[in-house]
C-alpha cells in the first residue's frame, strides 16, 4: 500500500491545505511572525529572507505542504534540512539587545500559531466555512507538523480557541515592532518584486494579506483601510467562495496534492524534488 504520509485525504489537514486559496494566507502569517523582532533577527542573519522575503514566502509554504502530502519519509527529511539549518541561526538581535535562536520554542511557536490561524481564516473565507470540530480536528493534526520540526504539543496551546486567545495575547502585548525586515516584508505587500508567474494574483494577496492583519498590525504596519476598502475585500472573498466548486481542479488543488494522489495510486513520485523544480520555475 502506497505511504498516505502523517495524514492522508481523509483529514482536515488535507483537505485545508490541498485548496489553492488557502495558500493565500501564507502572506498574512508572514506578515505577522516578520513583525516579531526576534523571528526578524533570525532572518536578517540569513540572508536569503532579509534581502527576499518571496524566498522566505515560498519555503514557508512549501515546507507545510511537503508536511501535509509527502510520504512519511520525505516529510521526515524535508523538516530535518529545516533543523538543521535552525541550528547555526542564533545571535544578539542589534534592535532589542536580546538573544535570538531560531529553535526557540517560542519563536517557533508564534510562526506555527500565525500560520496555522492564517491558513484555515483564507481556507474558510474562500472555500466553506468549517464547524468547530472541524477546526479542532485540523488543529490537533497539525501538532504532529510542529513536532516535526522540534516544536512539542506541550508547548502549543491545547485546543484551537486557546490557539486564537495566545495569538491575541502576543498581538495586544508589548512584544512586536516594526523593523527593517519587517518593512522589507511589508514592501512586498504593497507590490515588491514577485516572480512573473505570480503577478496576475499577488496584487489581490498582498491586499487581503493587509485587509485581515488584527487591528494592531495594521496599526503596526500603518495599513491604510477604510470601510470602502474592507467592503472591496469581502466583495472579492466572497466572489472567491461562490466560484471555487466551478473551477476547474487545475485552479483548485495545489500541485503536492494532485502529486501525492498520484502516489498513493502507486506512481513513483519524488514530491521533494519536484518542490525543487516548481521554486526553480518561479
Amino acid at each position: 500500500m502506497s505511504d498516505e504520509g502523517y495524514f492522508g485525504p481523509d483529514t482536515v489537514f488535507w483537505k485545508v491545505n490541498q485548496e489553492m486559496f488557502s495558500l493565500f494566507g501564507g502572506a498574512r502569517a508572514l506578515l505577522m511572525q516578520a513583525a516579531h523582532p526576534l523571528v526578524s533577527a533570525g532572518a536578517r542573519q540569513t540572508s536569503f529572507y532579509a534581502r527576499d522575503p518571496w524566498k522566505r514566502l515560498i519555503r514557508t509554504v512549501q515546507l507545510q505542504l511537503i508536511l501535509a502530502f509527502g510520504s512519511r519519509e520525505e516529510a521526515e527529511l524535508t523538516a530535518d534540512r529545516v533543523n538543521k539549518l535552525h541550528e547555526t541561526i542564533n545571535g544578539i538581535d542589534p534592535v532589542t539587545g536580546l538573544r535570538y535562536d531560531a529553535l526557540d520554542l517560542d519563536l517557533l511557536l508564534w510562526v506555527h500559531a500565525t500560520l496555522e490561524e492564517s491558513t484555515l481564516l483564507f481556507y474558510e473565507r474562500t472555500v466553506r466555512p468549517l464547524t468547530p470540530q472541524e477546526r479542532e480536528e485540523y488543529h490537533q493534526q497539525n501538532l504532529i507538523s510542529a513536532e516535526l520540526i522540534l516544536l512539542p504539543r506541550s508547548h502549543i496551546p491545547a485546543t484551537f480557541p486557546e490557539l486564537r486567545e495566545y495569538i491575541d495575547s502576543v498581538v495586544t502585548g508589548p512584544d512586536l515592532m516594526l523593523t527593517d525586515v519587517a518593512l522589507e516584508v511589508f514592501d512586498l505587500m504593497r507590490g515588491g518584486p514577485v516572480p512573473p508567474t505570480v503577478k496576475p494574483v499577488w496584487k489581490f494577496i498582498a491586499f487581503a494579506a493587509r485587509g485581515t492583519l488584527p487591528p494592531e498590525l495594521q496599526e503596526l504596519y500603518n495599513v491604510s483601510w477604510d470601510a470602502n476598502r474592507e467592503r472591496l475585500l469581502n466583495l472579492n472573498l466572497a466572489m472567491l467562495r461562490r466560484s471555487h466548486r466551478f473551477l476547474p481542479d487545475r485552479l483548485r488543488t495545489v500541485r503536492p496534492a494532485a502529486w501525492a494522489e498520484r502516489r498513493l495510486a502507486g506512481e513513483h513520485i519524488d514530491l521533494i524534488e519536484k518542490a525543487r523544480e516548481a521554486r526553480r520555475q518561479l
